[in-house]
């Protein structure tokens, strides 16, 4: 039965009853099923063209730009985005360990709360509602505004505020869109995955036709230097302001920091991949196939990005592609003029947009489950409502909240509290200190989490693991992120003062509410 309180997801799951979810390994597939809300009917290949439109969005058309300011050499470059895609690949194989180990929704929360306690989960929760997911939203709007502003030349270092309220109009349309109901959200997301494969398709073609004109009549179509300079060498950078940077300065110390910087830009773009677990929801065998998604899609999301990158190298002169934060239209006006251009920067646009959209979904329901947990106020997990004011017609007493939500019904308060938030940002920050707190944000979750399957490995090594990869494999993420992190902090303070700010008082925020529910218990 639906209510205007239903759970968009079940809530996180006490130690205790993480540990009734699988109690053999001859009957995983069977006791998994019977806690998952999907219909287990994907093969393979279903979870391989899953992970794909999850992960590939609009970070490999933004990044490149602070990425390649962040590195001495465009072959450093491809190091970073091989790295990130590294990272990506085990990350997602541990998360898979856990997500078949406790399955259900709710991301890495239950899997926090169980380690090491409910806080952990409450803060993974707040972190991302407060911090990631909002933070993720204003990247986004930001750069589809730019990208626009980019196709007709117009490269701003500092945008003015015109650009940042235009960013802010295309969030309320992605929030306004995922407010009609469930059902619209996921068939523009359908739509949204073919133009993402179409648009990374067209911009290697562009590449490999400069590249083959160039050696078969020694024309240059692209910018020159790909094949007058060598990839590897140092080179001065040109940053966005117009100054030069001189990397022959920069101590070995100094360097990791620009490194850890550029691999957040990457790590961005890669974005997505710790929703394998919520593949694993819906195929059919998880325990074979849920491996073989992983380890077929995130190789070929790691060669799309590269070589799209690579493209990026040959199609504009080196020193531009350090200057926007739009390279992929940037490239492709220098590659066939302005009139392809705008249409290349609508397929851009429509990437954007549909990576805002899942992203802006995906909020919402976080929020939501929070909200279900008592974590936050109870408003925000109602659906169908606008403050207490009931938009949606009430669902009936034989519907669940999937039918209600179809029929219109949506989590409005907690997407109205994820756009104010993300409006902030717009308006307080620019795309490159973003993505260093976004980095931040996420990764240091990302690290505990990784860090507790390693403790569960002996703490619990009797707990039935479907999906259990090499314990190298949750090491090497858990030592690249955490150094990531740690010097990611250093060589951006301000990101990781904010960011502290931002736990702080989340964590101030669940002790006095957990304080106020217990004299109210105790006064009832």
């Amino acid at each position: 039965m639906a209510s205007e309180t239903s759970p968009l997801l079940p809530d996180a799951p006490s130690r205790s009853q993480s540990r009734d979810y699988i109690t053999d390994e001859d009957n995983t597939e069977s006791t998994a099923a019977s806690k998952s809300t999907f219909a287990r009917n994907l093969g393979a290949l279903d979870g391989f063209a899953l992970l794909v439109s999850i992960v590939i969005g609009s970070g490999v058309f933004s990044s490149p730009g602070p990425i390649d300011a962040s590195v001495p050499s465009p072959g450093a470059a491809l190091l970073i985005w091989l790295l990130g895609g590294i990272v990506a690949w085990t990350g997602a194989l541990t998360m898979a360990e856990l997500g078949t180990a406790f399955p259900g929704e709710g991301g890495i929360q239950p899997y926090l709360s169980y380690i090491y306690g409910d806080v952990w989960g409450y803060m993974a929760a707040w972190s991302w509602i407060v911090a990631t997911m909002p933070a993720t939203l204003a990247i986004l709007s930001i750069v589809f505004v730019e990208s626009i502003y980019s196709s007709m030349g117009i490269n701003e270092p500092s945008p003015p505020i015109t650009h940042k309220l235009l960013s802010v109009l295309v969030l309320v349309c992605v929030t306004t869109l995922n407010s009609i109901s469930t059902k619209t959200s996921t068939r523009l997301s359908s739509f949204f995955v073919a133009i993402k494969l179409l648009t990374i398709l067209l911009l290697i073609v562009a590449g490999l036709v400069a590249v083959f004109v160039y050696i078969g009549k020694g024309n240059d179509l692209g910018g020159g230097d790909w094949h007058s300079k060598n990839w590897f060498a140092s080179r001065d950078t040109v940053l966005p302001d117009g100054s030069h940077f001189e990397w022959t300065t920069v101590t070995t110390w100094e360097s990791l920091g620009f490194y850890s910087t550029a691999l957040y830009g990457a790590l961005w773009a890669y974005s997505g991949w710790d929703k394998a677990n919520y593949v694993a929801a819906e195929l059919r065998n998880p325990r074979k196939q849920l491996p073989l998604s992983i380890n077929t899609a995130i190789p070929t999301i790691i060669l799309c990005y590269i070589a799209a990158n690579a493209v990026y190298y040959i199609l504009l002169p080196w020193e531009v592609v350090s200057t926007t934060d739009a390279a992929a239209v940037t490239a492709v006006t220098h590659f066939v003029g302005q009139g392809a251009a705008y249409f290349a920067t609508a397929l851009i646009c429509l990437v954007i947009a549909g990576s805002a959209l899942g992203n802006s979904f995906v909020a919402g329901r976080m929020t939501v489950a929070a909200a279900n947990n008592n974590w936050i106020p109870h408003l925000l997990g109602t659906i169908g409502h606008i403050g207490t004011f009931k938009v949606t017609k009430a669902a009936t007493a034989d519907e669940d909240t999937e039918d209600a939500m179809d029929q219109g019904e949506s989590p409005i308060n907690a997407l109205i509290l994820n756009t104010v938030l993300s409006t902030v940002y717009i308006l307080l920050g620019n795309m490159r200190i973003l993505l260093t707190l976004n980095g931040l944000a996420e990764y240091a979750f990302f690290f505990l989490t990784v860090l507790g399957a390693i403790i569960l490995r002996f703490r619990e090594p009797s707990l039935p693991r479907p999906v259990k990869p090499f314990l190298a494999i949750p090491i090497l993420f858990a030592i690249i992120s955490g150094f990531v992190v740690v010097r990611g902090a250093v060589f951006a303070p301000i990101q990781a003062a904010i960011l502290v700010g931002i736990w702080a008082a989340g964590a101030a925020f669940y002790y006095v509410r957990l304080f106020l529910l217990q004299r109210k218990q105790n006064q009832d």
